[in-house]
């Protein structure tokens, strides 16, 4: 094969598999944007997402409920057009997806995860995501929450190291679905975690939500 044929087809190679990898998405609000970098390791969730995202799904949607300290949740369907003060998150898209835990994703400040019932597959809700807020922990909190709420399963020195210095919610490692990372941004979820709520922890000022897959560059 000709030397240049043979450079062309490995970058087309090369274009199609990083298509598929390492995707990008720009969750935009009046507080700000930030960039969420979907894992791989989690492929059901993160085409499911990159999915929805296409459609324009979550336009004009809400973060529908925020406690700080903890979390940032939307995608119910139902909050499009909810009026002020109705309960919110119940709403669904009528499917689940299979949990993927994967045991070095893990509930950091800034890690997007899928929402679920208690359904006892801990299958993930079709549309709806939070997004860690969490806070830091001491070692002290850490060992008891090891043998509280984790089961007795000990916490990898590297992720308990950034659970004392980073912040996040450990307890809901392995039960719940991580499958993406702020990696800019990160004061959006400052800001939305401190707003005022009801007794539902909804917002009382909507925080409408748009979503774009984030174009990608490829310099050569």
């Amino acid at each position: 094969m000709h030397k240049s044929l043979l450079i062309s087809v490995l970058l087309l190679c090369f274009v199609g598999a990083q298509a598929q990898r390492n995707r990008k998405v720009k969750v935009i609000t009046d507080y700000g944007t930030m960039v969420i970098r979907l894992y791989d390791q989690t492929p059901l969730h993160r085409n499911n997402f990159i999915r929805l995202v296409k459609r324009h799904f979550y336009d004009s949607l809400l973060f529908h409920r925020v406690i700080q300290h903890f979390m940032i949740q939307g995608g119910d369907p139902d909050s499009r057009q909810a009026r002020a003060g109705t309960f919110l998150g119940d709403g669904n898209v009528g499917y689940v997806i299979p949990a993927e835990f994967q045991l070095d994703l893990f509930h950091r400040k800034g890690a997007l995860a899928a929402a679920r019932d208690n359904n006892p597959a801990k299958s993930s809700d079709g549309s709806q995501f939070y997004i860690v807020q969490g806070k830091k922990f001491t070692d002290g909190q850490l060992d008891t929450l090891e043998q509280t709420r984790l089961g007795g399963r000990k916490l990898p020195v590297d992720q308990r190291e950034v659970y004392k210095t980073v912040g996040g919610a450990p307890h809901l490692d392995q039960n719940y679905t991580v499958f993406g990372q702020v990696i800019s941004g990160m004061e959006v979820i400052d800001r939305i975690a401190a707003l005022k709520t009801d007794k539902n922890n909804r917002p009382l000022q909507d925080v409408r939500m748009k979503i774009r897959m984030k174009r990608r560059f490829l310099f050569f």
